[in-house]
């Protein structure tokens, strides 16, 4: 899933691109992509981009008349700048978006569909989309603390919730984890001052570090590069490969669509979690789906 690094510059790169310029016309493929009934699409269509931001991990065009299209690219839904009018592709793709001088065409890898396409009226609308997670860009150390405190999870699970956390996911969380030397299976709960702070700081640093790699990378080109398993990375998609801190073989636990990477030596004492049993905690401690995460309950702790 592009977490807040990538879909930083997702929509760095659009802003430069489509803001103060016509969306001409929306072509969607795939009947699944569209969430919303009024207005429709057509709605936006001829109206001025004022701008992208994010809200969680989805990716906002704001419109003339207070109209907004949201765009959620779940696992593997990724953007592409191409030749006006592009031809959409018949498999694993579902829509494009015309402007005047090229087309954004949204593709997805997968089989399963889950990316998504909102068009909403009103910031009280647009607003009701929102998970509700921490912004870490406006965060101060006392709000980090009270979003882990907010429900009690593994660490993993605390800072991939969009409901506590916004923008993290599966690979920075591990990378965010090695970098504060806290062991993923460890309850938000049983944290120390120090080791809230640490994370925190940890938090921060690798998300800014990589935003600021993944913009050096694309430059002034549109970002095509965008993927959870990067060669630089510390532990995440890693397994046997040695950590770059201590040289340890990097471990792995597997739970469904989870994995949880991570060193022994730098993060758990130098123990080997063992991967059936806490493959059980995680289960108990995760939704079973990606979607189940995205649209459970704000405040709800599963038990």
């Amino acid at each position: 899933m592009p977490e807040l690094p990538d879909l930083t510059i997702y929509a760095e790169a659009l802003e430069a691109r489509v803001k103060g310029k016509p969306l001409e016309k929306i072509r969607i493929q795939s009947a699944s992509l569209l969430k919303s009934v009024s207005p429709s699409p057509s709605s936006v269509e001829g109206r001025s981009v004022l701008g992208i931001h994010l809200l969680g991990k989805r990716l906002v065009f704001a419109f003339e008349d207070d109209l907004y299209l949201v765009l959620h690219l779940m696992v593997s839904g990724r953007l592409h700048w191409k030749k006006r009018g592009v031809a959409i592709p018949r498999k694993r793709a579902h829509a494009a978006f015309d402007f005047p001088d090229a087309s954004l065409l949204l593709t997805e890898a997968s089989t399963r569909k889950r990316a998504s396409l909102h068009v909403v009226e009103g910031a009280e609308r647009l607003a009701a989309l929102d998970p509700g997670g921490l912004d870490l860009a406006m965060a101060t150390l006392e709000d980090f603390r009270d979003a882990l405190a907010r429900e009690r999870h593994t660490l993993k699970r605390s800072l991939t919730d969009p409901h506590l956390i916004s923008g993290i996911g599966n690979a920075y969380s591990d990378e965010i984890l090695h970098r504060a030397k806290l062991s993923p299976i460890k309850m938000s709960d049983r944290l120390g001052d120090d080791e809230v702070e640490r994370l925190f700081d940890a938090t921060r640093d690798v998300l800014a570090e990589w935003t600021e790699r993944l913009r050096a990378e694309a430059g002034d080109d549109f970002p095509e590069k965008v993927t959870a398993f990067r060669p630089e990375m510390a532990v995440h998609g890693k397994f046997r490969e040695p950590c770059p801190e201590c040289g340890t073989p990097v471990q792995r636990i597997v739970r469904a669509e989870n994995e949880v990477n991570y060193c022994p030596t730098c993060q758990t004492e130098g123990r080997v979690l063992a991967d059936r049993a806490l493959s059980k905690l995680l289960g108990k401690d995760w939704p079973r789906t990606l979607e189940e995460l995205e649209k459970r309950r704000p405040g709800r702790t599963e038990t």
